[in-house]
């Protein structure tokens, strides 16, 4: 069963949302609130496994609620529920620990695909969004600045004896930043954190 936590500022729509998934036999709504500084507060008192949580709240924002939530427990999972689809709102969530981001205007069925998604360690992304680079800037954050350097370097087409060379370290170590990076980025197989240096080009500073 995955315990769901909401916060919304409308109440109308969180009672939309918990008459829909009333029946689903594998999401229980634990718990709603209307602002960000009451949503951590529940979510300190109930340790839900996923909350769907709007950006734009009163008190305290969904970025700031986001990152509070991650300071008590990692294992606690995100959805970004929002109107607004500003790279720099979306960027700011995921940055903040945000696995998922879902339009309140999507179909329900999007909200409940983005919640199973979550709750099974994935990432999701409603399909109205196109992604903005800036999520992937996001979601590079969680990369060191070595593994940063690397990346770079990797984007432009170093290999991994190359990059051993150029930053005066043996190539094993490049070798374990590589499985590192893929792991934190989601990557599983082989070829995908070369084709994602290689598609981005980041010069990171």
């Amino acid at each position: 069963m995955i315990r769901l936590v909401i916060a919304e500022d409308h109440q109308a729509l969180i009672d939309g949302i918990v008459s829909y998934l009333e029946h689903e036999r594998d999401i229980e709504v634990v718990g709603h609130v209307n602002d960000g500084k009451a949503l951590v507060a529940m979510v300190d008192e109930l340790r839900p496994d996923v909350v769907l949580s709007d950006i734009r709240m009163p008190i305290m924002d969904g970025i700031d609620a986001t990152h509070k939530i991650k300071g008590i427990s990692k294992r606690i999972k995100v959805v970004a529920f929002t109107m607004f689809d500003e790279s720099e709102a979306v960027g700011g969530m995921f940055e903040a620990g945000a696995t998922g981001y879902v339009l309140k205007n999507s179909p329900m069925e999007t909200v409940k695909e983005a919640i199973r998604t979550v709750a099974k360690g994935g990432e999701y992304f409603d399909k109205e969004i196109a992604v903005p680079d800036v999520v992937e800037k996001g979601k590079e954050s969680v990369l060191s600045t070595r593994e940063k350097q690397i990346l770079e370097l990797i984007g432009q087409g170093f290999s991994s004896q190359g990059i051993s060379a150029e930053l005066s370290i043996g190539k094993s170590t490049v070798d374990t930043h590589r499985k590192n990076m893929a792991r934190k980025l989601g990557f599983s197989g082989k070829g995908e954190l070369l084709r994602y240096a290689m598609d981005r080009k980041y010069k990171f500073q």
